[in-house]
């Protein structure tokens, strides 16, 4: 698990260098992407009493695997020792959890986040419980959506230049069925996913 966690912590930090070279001095606000992505997260689950809801699980996921980006990217700026940040990352996945009420539990993270400025991993963990995302599936989601930014950063997203929609879907559903066709544990994996991307990308966009 150790492992897994600093590939994702040197997958974020290429990330970030894209983004901005000198990221960790421009005091970006993680806490505050996080809080926005729970609200969006919410509408997903649903929490509306006057109508008949079903949850989006799919959705709830791939919003929860944002948060872990902005969540990862505020406790690198804290914290410059990737190996002792993964050591205690993982004592924290590998502590049980039980399950409790998913909007609730949802509510306690953000408000934590939002009182600290921060990123609550505790509540995180128990986030992943309550709708049953397992730490290998977080994992190989993680890689998927960072491989995505990465795309998207590659075909002008900053600029205004990307187009998120295509035949008629986000960029995410694509990327929800690319992962499933492909073999998650191969050694290639995130480049099989980039080049994917690319060969579903509309002509003509591409830089």
């Amino acid at each position: 698990m150790e492992q897994q966690i600093r590939v994702m912590l040197d997958m974020q930090e290429a990330m970030n260098r894209k983004v901005h070279p000198q990221w960790r001095q421009q005091n970006f606000a993680w806490y505050r992407a996080i809080w926005v992505e729970c609200a969006e997260l919410l509408e997903h689950y649903g929490w509306k009493w006057w109508k008949q809801q079903i949850p989006d699980l799919e959705q709830v996921k791939l919003e929860l695997v944002d948060i872990w980006h902005f969540g990862m990217s505020h406790m690198m700026v804290d914290d410059l020792e990737q190996n002792d940040l993964a050591a205690r990352l993982a004592g924290c996945f590998a502590t049980p959890v039980e399950p409790g009420d998913f909007r609730d539990d949802l509510e306690t993270f953000a408000a934590r986040c939002l009182a600290t400025k921060g990123f609550d991993t505790p509540g995180f963990v128990t986030l992943l419980a309550d709708i049953e995302l397992n730490f290998d599936e977080l994992y190989t989601r993680y890689i998927g959506k960072n491989v995505l930014n990465t795309f998207r950063q590659n075909n002008g997203y900053q600029e205004g230049g990307y187009q998120k929609i295509w035949a008629g879907r986000e960029d995410n559903e694509h990327l929800s069925e690319i992962v499933v066709e492909l073999d998650t544990d191969h050694e290639n994996f995130k480049e099989h996913v980039y080049a994917a991307l690319t060969r579903r990308y509309p002509s003509g966009l591409l830089d």
